[in-house]
């Protein structure tokens, strides 16, 4: 059964590192609706920085893209957050998604990224495709929902 959206946010951004906070305060101010707990909250704002920091960095590399994102609510307190890029995409999603990995040794990255995204959210899914980008999907079930929406 397809759960019903109850409210959406979608929004686009230039790859720039300060959009990095931006991104995780409109995340932030967006799901204050649910009045989510303090750790619920910064579990999803930790992965959303994880996501876009992954855009900056490794995606678009030393030129600026757009980085995209869309932060559904759902019934019954489900939480769907789909970050996507148009950047250089990944060769190997297993292998890029293994704890210590990273394309940017160089810059000190510890490479873990995509297992920060998923020990703090409930799923996490990743497609690419070389030269064409990669779309994160997350998604996270608030044990805090708020009853007014019955969500």
């Amino acid at each position: 059964m397809k759960q019903k959206i109850v409210n959406e946010l979608k929004m686009s951004f230039p790859s720039l590192s300060e959009n990095e906070r931006f991104s995780r305060l409109a995340v932030s101010g967006f799901l204050s609706q649910l009045n989510p707990q303090i750790d619920e909250l910064s579990d999803i704002k930790t992965a959303v920085s994880e996501g876009v920091t992954n855009c900056i960095v490794h995606a678009y590399r030393d030129v600026t893209g757009i980085i995209f994102m869309q932060v559904r609510i759902m019934e019954k307190g489900k939480v769907y957050i789909k970050i996507r890029d148009k950047g250089c995409g990944i060769t190997d999603i297993k292998k890029a998604m293994e704890p210590l990995f990273t394309t940017a040794p160089d810059e000190e990255r510890a490479g873990l990224g995509f297992a920060v995204m998923e020990s703090f959210m409930d799923k996490i899914k990743v497609r690419s495709a070389e030269g064409k980008g990669t779309t994160v999907i997350m998604e996270k079930t608030l044990k805090s929902r708020k009853a007014l929406f019955d969500i």
